[in-house]
């Protein structure tokens, strides 16, 4: 059937797919009955035709598919980005699964969640990413294949022969799988250093793992839906295609036509350079990366402070010329320019309009704080004490607490959370009015009735079966009962259960809008809150609930986008479903260990003056939350007549973003009825939920990464098509890979050795201290107290 072009935008048009519309700007649809009869029998298919197979039942408005640059036959992916990072063939005959691959994939996956663990406790961090593996097994795999003897012991071949680009990438899987910390190891850092409870390496395994590898057994769920769909192209994982095929230098037509550097050269160039820039903004001048240039020239300004700086501040200085910084949210050139725009247009409403407004009106006694910050205060202006209001079993004192302060927290805080109300809601209103028939139609729909070529290619090799992950499920289910049972941990099985079910709910939604956005909606804070009102007082149980129902969802996606990747690749499922198995157990028990080495060996850790920067920051966050929600409670937070139940007399109360968030997309929907050709069909809940990382982020992280990303994925693209399409994607990848092993090289060359004395006095040199040196720098407020005053409520009123 022909499909019809709603928009006319010649930059990123929007397009209805809807094969019951009689009518097409297509061109091609312009052709007899029995050429259009023919099309149905012939192997090859044009674009119109093609799309309108690959949604037959669907009205589905897709930003990411753009006809001015479809293909034109049905063995390519209608999308110009996927075409453009994946090869269309695939080669069953190569090797996959061998002991090189086992080898190299497990090495990886100890040395990897062992070191980001180490580093995990430490400020600033040094992680070592996936992509470090994935460049590093590179010539490790070649130097295997040309210098192993090709032998065999007990039936296993030591040397297969030529290092395979499917090895490559499950090896990569492996190590990246597990690689960064287990959001499960906070919960037992911060029962050490909040709670003082220290339970058995028993309880510490189970946990991590029933948390790990209960989202994997959505699997047989997320397939239908995530990853077999070609309008589910994972932008981050086109990153990682692209350098895949340029390292083994493989060829397709998706990469163009366009002359001049090849794309291994072209990485090399990009990656030396990024390699040998870093030196600068990460070492050398590091202010070139914490590029606060106003605060600089008004330094004890707490006002500029606070708008302006990068720390502490709003970030309105805007400028960096660190990629780590500019990279901080994902790599701009993987994130489609509508989905960017979202997330720079909520970012600019509620932190750079709202946000403000609400600071210096001293809307929650804000002016006794900085404007953003990653801990806590009490009334003192002193980071919050939670042992004060803590019983001997962990549980709240409310004798206690009315004696000491009540909690105050940044605006941006408080705004982050309003935020993260309104995109549960709108992301569940979202899905249901534009992805709904999409869902049902791929319910209905066999696995290997896919249009896609990739789907077609990967429909030779044997699906998971859905044992194996009911099986999996079980396993991990009774592990997390054993843990929050055996142990003290205050948890009931039923609060359990409804943390993995609103997990499970929000999969798909959260999992359709990853996909098309490169943006993940969070559930943290829902389940925060939906735990402190269920179980007051208790904030180990909190903090459980809260990674189960969010963490389930999260490694769910995780386990996706590594299926999406092996999708794309041609990995066979069940060779790729075993490897992040078995990758994630080694992972996580290797950081359980990791960690319990170091809280009994490193004097001080997680104190605010320890020596060699184990703060802790993460766990300083963890801690709050679960202060926040888990010692103190939402009731006597968000409740009517307490401290942040109304934004100011005039406005309606945090929780009303719950409000907001539903009727945001229904609003939107109208609005495109009256006008659907406008800009409103890219609206999405990424504007309520794209700057879920403030705090710590700023600006600083934001408007660069949104003028990276108009550039590259607006300008370049809309006016060299063919640079974008050889080059994009490899360019990404080759400035994270240089970033990433000059910020090793710097801190295992130049910081590490002589317990940090090489280049000491380099480290203390204006370009290197003026940006921790301001008023923005130290955290001051704008309103500061003098001897015993206190500020907010009366003593004891609260």
């Amino acid at each position: 059937m022909p499909t019809e072009f709603v928009s006319e935008s010649t930059a990123f048009p929007l397009q209805l797919l809807h094969s019951k519309l009689k009518n097409s700007a297509d061109l091609e649809s312009e052709v007899t009955e029995d050429k259009q009869v023919d099309d149905h029998v012939q192997p090859l298919s044009s674009t119109s035709a093609f799309i309108s197979s690959l949604n037959e039942f669907a009205d589905f408005d897709d930003p990411n598919l753009d006809p001015l640059h479809g293909t034109e036959f049905d063995d390519e992916s209608p999308y110009p980005e996927v075409r453009s990072a994946v090869a269309n063939t695939d080669d069953p005959s190569i090797h996959v699964t061998t002991l090189r691959t086992w080898v190299l994939g497990l090495t990886w996956a100890i040395i990897m969640p062992g070191v980001n663990q180490f580093f995990f406790f430490r400020y600033p961090s040094v992680p070592i990413s996936g992509i470090v593996a994935q460049l590093l097994s590179f010539p490790i795999g070649r130097f295997w294949a040309t210098y192993i003897p090709r032998k065999k012991i007990w039936g296993i071949s030591l040397n297969p022969g030529p290092f395979t680009i499917k090895e490559h990438v499950l090896i990569t899987i492996m190590a990246s799988v597990g690689a960064t910390s287990a959001y499960a190891t906070d919960i037992i850092a911060v029962q050490r250093v909040f709670y003082n409870q220290k339970f058995s390496f028993s309880y510490q395994w189970f946990l991590v793992m029933s948390t790990q590898l209960i989202g994997f057994s959505t699997g047989g769920i997320t397939r239908r839906f995530l990853v077999s769909p070609p309008s589910m192209i994972w932008p981050a994982t086109l990153v990682s295609c692209a350098l895949f095929n340029t390292l083994h230098s493989e060829q397709y037509a998706g990469i163009g036509r366009l002359g001049g550097l090849s794309r291994e050269r072209f990485f090399v160039y990009v990656f030396t350079s990024a390699f040998l820039w870093y030196f600068f903004p990460g070492y050398l001048f590091q202010a070139l990366s914490w590029f606060s240039w106003v605060t600089w020239i008004w330094p004890d300004d707490p006002v500029v402070s606070q708008l302006f700086g990068y720390v502490h501040g709003m970030g309105m200085s805007v400028v960096t010329f660190d990629w780590a910084q500019i990279a901080y949210n994902g790599s701009p050139l993987a994130n489609p320019w509508w989905a960017t725009a979202n997330v720079i247009v909520g970012f600019v409403i509620f932190y750079w309009i709202v946000t403000p407004i609400l600071y210096f009106q001293n809307t929650w006694y804000s002016l006794y704080m900085p404007i953003s910050s990653r801990t806590s205060f009490d009334n003192t202006q002193n980071t919050y004490n939670v042992t004060r209001i803590l019983t001997s079993e962990n549980t709240f004192n409310a004798t206690a607490y009315k004696e000491y302060s009540p909690i105050f927290i940044p605006t941006t805080f408080v705004m982050s959370y309003g935020l993260s109300f309104a995109s549960i809601t709108a992301t569940i209103v979202h899905c249901f009015i534009h992805f709904r028939k999409q869902i049902w139609y791929q319910a209905r729909r066999s696995l290997g009735e896919q249009a896609d070529i990739h789907a077609r290619l990967m429909s030779r090799y044997p699906q998971v079966p859905e044992w194996w992950y009911l099986s999996l499920f079980a396993l991990m289910f009774a592990l997390g009962i054993i843990s929050i049972e055996i142990w003290p941990t205050e948890m009931p099985v039923w609060a359990f259960v409804i943390a993995l079910l609103i997990a499970f709910t929000y999969v798909i939604p959260c999992g359709m809008i990853q996909a098309i956005t490169n943006q993940q909606i969070g559930l943290n804070v829902i389940t925060e809150l939906i735990i402190g009102y269920s179980l007051p007082g208790k904030p180990v149980a909190m903090m459980l609930f809260k990674t189960f129902g969010y963490i389930t969802m999260s490694q769910a996606l995780t386990f996706t986008s590594d299926f999406k990747l092996g999708h794309y690749m041609k990995i066979p499922p069940r060779k790729m479903f075993w490897c992040q198995i078995v990758a994630t157990i080694v992972a996580g028990t290797v950081q359980l260990g990791v960690q319990s080495w170091m809280f009994s060996t490193i004097p001080d850790i997680c104190s605010t003056t320890q020596k060699d920067g184990f703060t802790c920051p993460g766990t300083e966050v963890f801690g709050t939350a679960s202060i926040f929600w888990g010692v103190i409670g939402p009731e006597r937070l968000f409740s009517s007549g307490q401290l942040y139940q109304n934004v100011t007399d005039a406005l309606l109360a945090v929780l009303m973003f719950f409000i907001i968030g539903a009727v945001s997309p229904v609003m939107g929907w109208l609005a495109m009825k009256w006008y659907p050709n406008s800009f409103i069909r890219y609206i999405n809940p990424l504007i309520f939920n794209g700057t879920y990382k403030i705090p710590p982020a700023s600006a600083l992280n934001y408007v660069p990464w949104a003028l990276v990303g108009f550039i590259f994925q607006y300008l370049v693209r809309r006016r060299n098509f063919a640079w974008w399409t050889k080059y994009n994607y490899v360019l990404s990848a080759a400035l994270d890979a240089g970033l990433a092993v000059s910020v090793i090289f710097i801190y295992f060359v130049l910081q590490y050795p002589s317990n940090g004395e090489i280049g000491e006095g380099l480290q203390h040199w204006w370009g290197n201290t003026v940006f921790n040196t301001t008023a923005d720098g130290m955290g001051t407020a704008v309103r500061q107290l003098h001897g015993s005053e206190t500020f907010g409520p009366s003593m004891g009123s609260w």
